[in-house]
This record gives structure tokens, C-alpha cells and sequence, in this order.
């Protein structure tokens, strides 16, 4: 069993899970938690945990089937009785230790081809502490013989305290079905409210790459190299996930089924050999 990975810095500890999914399962400021977060040692769900990497896609394949050049691949229908593949693989899997000190830590996960997705890939995550910052990288390479389809993302779970206020700029967000599936976009400038009454599931592209979350206790900055993201949360959640993404949900699908360029729904295919690489910042300080 890997042991639980503490990093500290003089203003942040975060408390790392190599084997359940590479994910994090707490952020701390001083003893304040950032985002939602169980010790370490005490974690046993990666559906609770503080954030996880969603590789090698992020939200839904559409009835987890995957349509990819002429070729329908079923997959894993992996968050129980939804009918849909959610989050990639990564969060479900054990990732090894490559590398760590006080304030680092670097995290490989090797996926060859099974049913749970048809193409294989290396992935790695780095992890840094730097003041009141912890920044993410999170890079996949394809190992297969063939072009395939590859998308990154994280799922943080932030903290909902009483007073949480979100504020980002958009260009659009999609709308869903009841499916929990995109239908359509519309144009939409982000958000800018309250999150206590907010009632949000939806993928916002053409994000300009910063989000501010504020409550009564923390202001908390979310940067990312990525322009997509996912926000939901409603009055039955005690978090806001404030998800960067390099896709809209069930994109690869949608661009099959001629809803879009694969440049509009961010879809990247990277060919054998090629890598693709993000970021996200989580920038924490106390309100005066």
C-alpha cells in the first residue's frame, strides 16, 4: 500500500493519494480547508476526496459508448447506476510515485488498452506547493499505434461556505438534458453570484482562464491553461466543483455526429508518440 504524501509549505499542506486515483484529498490554509478534504489516511473513496485528474477525458461519454472513425467502442458504465463512462479512467486507478520532496510531487499512471478505453497512454501529474500556491500540471501521451482522441481536466470539490461568491468570464455555456448530456450552446459572460441559491451543471467555453471563489474566510484564485470549465453545484451540495477541462462533456460524440469541429469542442487527437500537457493554479489567501 503507497503511503499517504503529505506536502507543506509555510502557508499550505496538502495531503496526496498515489493509489486511490493519484487524487488529493485535502487542502489546507493554516486549518482552513480549501477544498472539500479527509486526512489522507482516512480517505477511502476517491468520490469524496478533495480534487482528482480526469484523463483521458473529462464529464460523459454519451451511454458510454465512444464513436471514434466509424467505430462504436462500449465502455465502462463506471459511476454505478449512471449509463454513461464519467471522468476518464485515471481517478480509478493506482498512480506510482516518480519523484517528491517537502513540496513536490510527481505521480505516473500507464494505461494499456481494455474496456474501459481503447487506446493506450501514459499519464503523469506534478504537484507543487510554492507559498500560497498549489500548482497542478497534468500531460498524457498516446501509446497507441493509431490517432486517438485525448482530453485533461481536474475535478476540484472547493469548500461552500455561507458567503461563497463565484465570479468568471465565458463566451457560452452548453445546455443539458436530463440525461445530464449537452444539447445545445448559448451564449453566456460566465458567472458572477452567490453560490448558495446557485443550481449550475453545465460546461462553459471560452473561459478566459481565471475563476474567484470568496467566502468569509478565504479568497481563493483558480488559474488554468485551459479554456473550458465545468461548474456545478446546488442547494443539496456542501462544495462547488469548479472543474478546468480541455473539452465540452461528451465531445469526441458530438463531433462525430457532425455537432461541431473538433477545434469548437475542444477535441485534441494526438498522434502515436504526441503528448499534451495542462495546468491549474490554486492561489489561497485569508480575508482581512
Amino acid at each position: 500500500m503507497t503511503e499517504p504524501i503529505i506536502l507543506s509549505s509555510a502557508s499550505l499542506r496538502c495531503e496526496i493519494k498515489p493509489e486511490l486515483g493519484g487524487c488529493i484529498a485535502g487542502l489546507w490554509l493554516g486549518d482552513i480547508p480549501v477544498l472539500r478534504s479527509t486526512p489522507a489516511s482516512a480517505l477511502v473513496s476517491v468520490r469524496l476526496a478533495g480534487s482528482y485528474p480526469l484523463v483521458p477525458f473529462s464529464n460523459r461519454v454519451g451511454h458510454a459508448t465512444l464513436k471514434w472513425q466509424g467505430t462504436s467502442h462500449p465502455l465502462v458504465q463506471n459511476n454505478g447506476p449512471e449509463p454513461h463512462a464519467i471522468h476518464g479512467l485515471g481517478w480509478q486507478r493506482p498512480w506510482q510515485v516518480l519523484d517528491q520532496d517537502d513540496q513536490l510531487l510527481m505521480l505516473a499512471c500507464e494505461h494499456r488498452a481494455d474496456v474501459s478505453w481503447p487506446f493506450a497512454f501514459d499519464a503523469s501529474q506534478t504537484f507543487r506547493l510554492s507559498g500560497n500556491t498549489l500548482e497542478l500540471t497534468l500531460s498524457m501521451t498516446n501509446q497507441a499505434p493509431t490517432p486517438a482522441p485525448a482530453g485533461l481536466g481536474w475535478h476540484p470539490y472547493f469548500v461552500k461556505r455561507s458567503r461563497s461568491h463565484i465570479a468568471f468570464e465565458a463566451a457560452g455555456r452548453w445546455e443539458m438534458s436530463d440525461e445530464k448530456l449537452p444539447t445545445h450552446r448559448q451564449p453566456s459572460r460566465g458567472l458572477d453570484t452567490d453560490c448558495t441559491p446557485l443550481d449550475v451543471d453545465h460546461c462553459f467555453d471560452g473561459w478566459r482562464g481565471e475563476v474567484l471563489l470568496q467566502d468569509e474566510l478565504l479568497r481563493t484564485r483558480i488559474t488554468s491553461s485551459l479554456d473550458r470549465l465545468v461548474v456545478f453545484t446546488n442547494g443539496t451540495r456542501d462544495f462547488v466543483a469548479i472543474e478546468p477541462v480541455s473539452h465540452v462533456n461528451n465531445a469526441i460524440n458530438l463531433m462525430q455526429a457532425g455537432a461541431g469541429r473538433a477545434e469548437d469542442l475542444g477535441v485534441r487527437v494526438l498522434a502515436p508518440g504526441e503528448s499534451m500537457s495542462v495546468q491549474m493554479n490554486i492561489q489561497v489567501e485569508r480575508m482581512q
